[in-house]
């Protein structure tokens, strides 16, 4: 029997887990975290009956208090509490599905205490992704990827032993639906709304990263995401459009074969194999018909109109704080997108200022890397105001 945290249990990755649960005979819930939706996880904890429940809010936590006194669910609040569900004993893997920045103290610190860390928050890497693979390899935990294309890479990888991957693979490819907004010039996205921003053609997803679906942000948090995941450099991972979102990723290996991951756009496949790896659970209501799908589409993602995918590729270069300071700009300015405050393509633009200005601090620990994400949030309001 596995004992499941999940944080983040309120969102699109978290109630699909928890849909996994419910179709498994295996899997108990031990603790959930959330947001500020405490009606929903109030339903979740009448569902699933865990030992702990946290919220962010310490003002949302004494509500949901009085809302489940007749059960038996401790209920906690703050990043403190998120901290304590990551790293108590009692359950034996972490699904990490916090959105954003916030991912990070929570999933380092399940990575400490030797959990399966199932990972659907690549900010996490992006950010911090250093010392949670040393804090991994300390603790003798694992990690697996909860992502569609980390999950198919990861899948393809299998194939291959571990001790000939490095002289085999030649490189990864990360498909790309390319968001709602494939094709158009730059001309025909100034003035894009968030409204149509947030219609994602093939996945339904939160509200931040549908934007960076549309960005192609989100690609290139994958692409650094890859990096630490697979511990190959940048240049050995390419980004190929592929609209149907069949093919969820590929690896190239040094003959020429490339082995491809296949299956319908649903987040339950990634999100099971993480906690049930390495066996594989029956699944009945994803099968994929290929005769239906058709055709198959492949395109090179168009860099000059979505700059913020070439960003990342130069964040991945520089290294050290830079990739934190990408995504903590990137997330304070899909933020000011959502509220109208700066328009679709100033997005990029902003992106790059902000790494323009960065004075990279080397070898970070978590504290620069804390001071980097503040330092990045700070100075792309900065630059809004002045826009």
């Amino acid at each position: 029997m596995m004992n499941l945290t999940i944080l983040g249990s309120t969102g699109s990755i978290g109630t699909q887990a928890l849909q996994v649960v419910e179709a498994s005979d295996n899997i108990r819930v031990r603790a959930l975290g959330a947001g500020r939706n405490i009606k929903l996880l109030e339903e979740q904890i009448r569902a699933h009956h865990p030992r702990y429940a946290c919220v962010a809010d310490e003002a949302l936590a004494k509500e949901l208090k009085l809302k489940v006194a007749d059960t038996d669910t401790e209920v906690l609040s703050g990043a403190g509490g998120m901290e304590f569900l990551a790293s108590e004993p009692g359950s034996d893997t972490v699904l990490a599905a916090i959105v954003g920045f916030a991912g990070l103290v929570p999933s380092l610190a399940a990575a400490k205490t030797g959990k399966r860390l199932a990972l659907a928050n690549k900010e996490t890497l992006v950010s911090g992704g250093d010392l949670v693979r040393r804090a991994l390899a300390e603790s003798g935990g694992e990690m697996i990827p909860v992502d569609s294309e980390h999950s198919a890479v990861f899948q393809c990888l299998e194939a291959i032993p571990k001790e000939q991957r490095e002289a085999e693979v030649k490189r990864i490819i990360l498909t790309a639906s390319g968001g709602p907004f494939a094709g158009r010039s730059r001309e025909e996205l100034l003035d894009i709304t968030p409204e149509a921003a947030l219609k994602h053609p093939n996945w339904d997803m939160g509200a931040k990263i549908t934007i960076d679906s549309a960005t192609l942000m989100n690609k290139g948090l994958e692409v650094l995401e890859a990096a630490q995941l697979f511990c190959v450099s940048a240049d050995k991972i390419d980004v190929v459009v592929h609209r149907q979102s069949i093919i969820h990723s590929m690896v190239e290996l040094v003959d020429g074969a490339v082995l491809a991951q296949l299956g319908v756009p649903d987040m339950k496949l990634p999100i099971q194999y993480a906690l049930t790896y390495p066996n594989r659970l029956p699944m009945t209501d994803n099968t994929l018909n290929l005769a239906k799908v058709g055709t198959l589409t492949f395109e090179e993602p168009d860099t000059d109109t979505f700059r913020c995918l070439a960003l990342a590729y130069e964040a991945a270069k520089a290294g050290h704080t830079m990739p934190c300071v990408l995504n903590g700009a990137n997330e304070a300015a899909v933020s000011l997108f959502l509220q109208k405050k700066i328009g679709f393509l100033e997005i990029g633009e902003i992106l790059q200022r902000v790494m323009q200005a960065h004075q990279i601090v080397l070898h970070p620990e978590l504290s620069d890397i804390i001071e980097a994400d503040r330092w990045a949030r700070e100075e792309t309001l900065r630059l809004a105001q002045k826009s």
